[in-house]
């Protein structure tokens, strides 16, 4: 997760982002709810936007967005949460993720074999198998026991937002070298609970917290 406030205005501002950190405190309610508007409101935008880019932006322009995504950890986890976020929000909505993946991925496909001089068909498939290893009740009971907990289970209770983790001096991570955390995962998680992340072993890990 990304922390940083101070960074050039994206969809969000840097009021936005202090105040969805917790940063920035509302004094009314009333201020409260017209930040969440606000917030919506711009998500909606920035997302007709790309519509946008997609059509009219020239492909230089594209390219450099792109340039150097390869080695861009920073970057290349703003797009996986871009299309996290993307997805978390259709399953919520009773919408079918694969229904806009599709569609986006055949035009693309094509659009480069055309570029090419070829005409291309485009099969797209997605598939998403889900097998359920814990739930987020035995995490917490874990947390609070002082026991280990996988880096991913850690994420989940953050951001289901019923149990503050950073309450705890401490949380030991097991499977801390797992490929998928490699792009500065757990740093940021430590950072977002503002606390010290140190390596036990190569597979396991602390997060120092000060507690409450």
């Amino acid at each position: 997760m990304n922390t940083d406030t101070d960074r050039e205005r994206g969809v969000l501002s840097p009021a936005d982002r202090a105040y969805l950190l917790g940063d920035r405190e509302m004094s009314h309610d009333q201020s409260k709810r017209n930040a969440e508007a606000r917030i919506r409101r711009r998500i909606r935008a920035a997302v007709l936007d790309f519509d946008l880019f997609l059509h009219t932006l020239a492909e230089k322009d594209r390219r450099q967005v792109f340039e150097g995504a390869a080695t861009d950890e920073e970057f290349l986890a703003g797009l996986r949460a871009m299309i996290a976020f993307t997805y978390l929000g259709l399953e919520e909505a009773g919408t079918d993720f694969e229904g806009v993946l599709e569609p986006a991925v055949r035009s693309c496909e094509e659009y480069l074999a055309a570029d090419g001089d070829e005409r291309v068909s485009v099969d797209v498939t997605f598939d998403v198998e889900t097998t359920v290893e814990s739930s987020l009740s035995d995490v917490v009971s874990r947390l609070n026991a002082g026991d280990p907990v996988t880096p991913r289970e850690l994420f989940a209770v953050v951001m289901r937002g019923d149990h503050d983790p950073a309450a705890h001096d401490r949380i030991a991570l097991a499977n801390a070298d797992a490929d998928e955390l490699r792009d500065g995962f757990l740093e940021r998680l430590a950072s977002y609970l503002e606390g010290d992340l140190r390596y036990v072993t190569d597979s396991r890990a602390i997060i120092d917290l000060e507690g409450e």
